[in-house]
């Protein structure tokens, strides 16, 4: 099967045919940095970087841009707020991003450009597109002619009528109430730049433009972004560059979908935006990533307590077989022999995986079939370790090597198991409100019964950390688990 994606432009799943042979140009909108961001900013982020791998994994050679809008009146604001240059945020909250990105475990992007960085080629467009009389200036002002652009809408499926009849704050010196901006005068204490149209600064659509111009030329193979920037922002950016150069921008355009807390939208009103930095200062890197990729990228995913828990279940299933497979190898001696049967489960597992990421990246199969995996390795029955031969260690090397392919395809699975296990604990005990110091009394309690060949109340004890959902593992790590149901 080859590869096929949803292509936001023709509304149809399509077979990926890129401009030059095996190579991708993939440009992804980023953030405007002004501040934290919340966990929906992230998954972009997270799904675009399993493109990118898949893609390469598969043999293409990607180049991948994510861009930085670094002049915006969100960040002006601030600055002002807090007595500094805009730049002194802009650039703070870059570095907070991409501490947040490296706890996630991204692959770095090839290109991060900044909208500062790209002034003169996005003055070059805008004159470009005046001389076309695509554009046209009032008061050092540049608006876009989007009647200039006759297929205006295509992106979007919106028609010009139809917004028309809902825009409030017109502007009356347009010559269309769609016109939008490309360049604007600065105020007093905003930054600017010296134009053919007096010192101003770029509209927030141009610069994505230029960008892309910049890198990659006139054409790209891929576009990125959320879903609420299909209109007006990747709209405008359509016009802006084939009016320009009258080419086909972008030959497929993807975006993910919006992401709610509990069933309802983030919002400041209602007090429910939780940044990626506080949730994987709460939760875990690990559990926002299986939690992004366990739902397809163009569906809505809720975010909720009940959610997390079963993510946190889900990776307690698989890190703990990671860990058996990494114990088992270092225990046996000997190469290790290739079980063929469990190697044919493999294989066909790898055919259902392309299959899936091969179809629009359905990563909420491709999470399956992980599990799947995980599930036929435990099946092959492991018992007493004093026990475990080649035979164990050959599947063992196998199933490590299968799961370890697919964690750094996907950014999962990469942590110390052990190490995860116990922080999985942590916050399994949190969520499940159950306090770690008696649980910890409890054990020590039993162990004392134990010591004393006192079985009943060793076997009570254990009855009472049962019911709190606690599991003991004598002999093995910190000494239990905390039981999480993936129901």
């Amino acid at each position: 099967m080859s590869l096929k994606l949803y292509n936001t432009l023709s509304g149809e799943k399509e077979t990926f045919k890129t401009l030059e042979p095996n190579k991708v140009k993939m440009y992804v909108c980023g953030p405007t940095v002004y501040d934290f961001l919340h966990i929906g900013n992230f998954r972009g982020p997270i799904f675009f970087n399993l493109v990118r791998n898949w893609l390469e994994h598969s043999g293409y050679d990607v180049t991948y841009a994510y861009n930085y809008t670094d002049v915006d009146d969100k960040i002006i604001k601030r600055a002002n707020d807090e007595g500094v240059e805009s730049i002194e945020i802009s650039e703070r909250f870059i570095k907070e991003f991409e501490q947040d990105f490296a706890t996630l475990g991204l692959k770095k992007h090839d290109h991060n450009p900044k909208v500062t960085e790209h002034i003169p080629e996005i003055i070059n467009i805008v004159e470009t597109l005046v001389a076309k009389d695509r554009a046209y200036v009032i008061d050092g002002e540049v608006f876009y002619s989007i009647d200039s652009f006759k297929t205006y809408g295509k992106l979007s499926k919106k028609k010009l009528d139809e917004l028309d009849a809902h825009r409030v704050d017109v502007d009356k010196r347009k010559k269309n109430p769609g016109d939008f901006v490309l360049w604007k005068p600065s105020k007093p204490g905003e930054p600017s730049w010296d134009s053919p149209w007096g010192k101003g600064r770029p509209g927030w659509h141009i610069e994505c433009s230029a960008m892309n111009r910049s890198l990659f030329g006139d054409s790209i193979d891929i576009h990125g972004g959320g879903i609420d920037l299909i209109f007006p922002h990747h709209e405008n950016e359509i016009a802006q560059s084939e009016g320009c150069c009258d080419k086909s921008f972008s030959t497929y355009w993807m975006h993910n979908n919006f992401i709610n807390m509990n069933n309802e939208k983030m919002s400041k009103s209602l007090g429910n935006i939780m940044t990626a930095r506080s949730f994987c200062e709460n939760y875990h890197a690990e559990i926002l990533k299986y939690l992004f990729l366990s739902v397809h990228y163009r569906s809505m995913l809720s975010v909720s307590d009940e959610k997390i828990v079963q993510v946190i279940a889900a990776l307690n299933r698989i890190y703990s077989s990671i860990e058996l497979a990494k114990a088992t190898i270092d225990m046996v001696d000997g190469e290790g022999v290739v079980d063929k049967n469990f190697q044919i489960t493999l294989d066909e597992l790898d055919k259902k995986i392309k299959a899936s990421l091969d179809d629009d990246f359905n990563t909420a199969e491709f999470v399956s079939y992980v599990f799947e995996g995980v599930r036929a390795f435990n099946a092959l029955g492991f018992g007493n370790k004093q026990k475990r031969n080649v035979n164990h260690k050959g599947c063992s090397n196998q199933f490590y090597a299968w799961i370890m392919k697919y964690g750094k395809i996907s950014a999962l699975f990469n942590e110390d198991p052990t190490t995860m296990l116990n922080q999985l604990d942590e916050i399994a005990l949190k969520v499940n409100k159950i306090d770690k110091a008696s649980v910890e009394q409890l054990i020590e309690k039993r162990k004392e019964a134990r010591d004393a060949k006192d079985w009943e109340a060793a076997d009570k004890i254990r009855d009472e950390l049962n019911a709190l959902g606690v599991e003991l593992t004598d002999g093995s790590g910190r000494g239990y688990r905390v039981k999480l149901s993936l129901d």
